[in-house]
């Protein structure tokens, strides 16, 4: 995910880049009983943010980032005790700012990336864990493989390989989700349904075990649902009822974000896409499709 192109007269650029996330797969308690923590396993989509960093004399400009995103450029420096050379910085992105997609964390791995790159560097994927974890809770985009991961403690729990795919048909709600603000409506309801999210990991980690797309399928579906009790989803109920009708083998949501969609194992037909996008429309919504996964 990461490269470097010399381009004569315009110095050396180099660039790191970073997927996204649709939600997760499943969001919920590591275990039933206890003191619920967060655990995730995100839903990996091939929607990037881009990061790239020429080198350059001149005086240098205000980088185009967000404070956290400048906050990992300093620990970066700080803890590999490296001087930054003179260059310039620029970004895109075609992640969704603020509804699930991951693009905060998506922008500071991708940044990190580039740095590595910057100084020639074997990528370290525990050192972005370390200053992701001085930064914010985050999803597992740092990894190029499913994982049960826990945000607020930045541990990997268990990698999940790179067996399971699907192909998606997904919405935005509006709105955001301030994460912080719900934590403790989520504790409250982890504890109180404890029993069905312990059910609904294990059925999850064995699909992934077994490399079993529908049974993955039916587990995200699982913690969807469950995810509606606590936080719910205006469309939610409407895609659901629809899953059988659309040949969809399971639901999918940002559990403290505003996407909601349906995973397919096979490519759906462009007769179901044409389908898909007047019922989503019908909800409201503009449809998009995405692959997911690594599958």
């Amino acid at each position: 995910m990461t490269g470097e192109h010399r381009v004569r007269g315009f110095g050396a650029t180099v660039a790191g880049v970073c997927h996204g996330t649709l939600g997760e797969l499943y969001q919920g308690p590591l275990r039933a009983g206890g003191d619920p923590e967060f655990a995730i396993v995100s839903f990996p989509v091939d929607r990037h943010s881009w990061v790239y960093f020429t080198r350059e004399t001149g005086p240098r400009q205000a980088p185009p980032f967000g404070e956290k995103t400048a906050a990992a450029v300093d620990l970066f420096l700080d803890r590999l005790g490296l001087t930054l050379p003179p260059g310039r910085w620029s970004t895109h992105s075609d992640l969704g700012v603020g509804v699930g997609m991951a693009s905060s964390t998506a922008d500071i791995v991708a940044t990190l990336r580039c740095l590595f790159r910057v100084f020639s560097l074997p990528y370290d994927p525990d050192v972005v864990m370390g200053i992701l974890s001085a930064i914010e809770r985050a999803d597992s985009v740092f990894l190029d493989e499913f994982a049960l991961y826990l945000s607020g403690r930045h541990r990997v729990v268990r990698r999940l390989g790179t067996d399971i795919g699907f192909h998606t048909a997904f919405i935005t709600e509006p709105g955001t989700v301030d994460t912080a603000a719900v934590t403790p409506l989520l504790l409250g309801h982890y504890r109180r349904r404890a029993a069905e999210y312990d059910r609904c990991l294990t059925d999850l980690l064995k699909g992934f075990a077994a490399g079993d797309p529908p049974a993955v399928a039916r587990a995200a579906t699982t913690s969807a649902v469950l995810s509606q009790e606590a936080l719910p989803k205006s469309t939610f109920d409407a895609v659901l009822a629809e899953r059988e009708a659309f040949g969809a083998d399971g639901v999918f949501v940002a559990h403290t974000g505003s996407l909601v969609g349906y995973l397919f194992c096979r490519r759906p037909a462009p007769a179901v896409k044409n389908e898909l996008s007047a019922f989503f429309h019908s909800l409201g919504h503009q449809c998009s499709f995405a692959r997911g996964g690594y599958g």
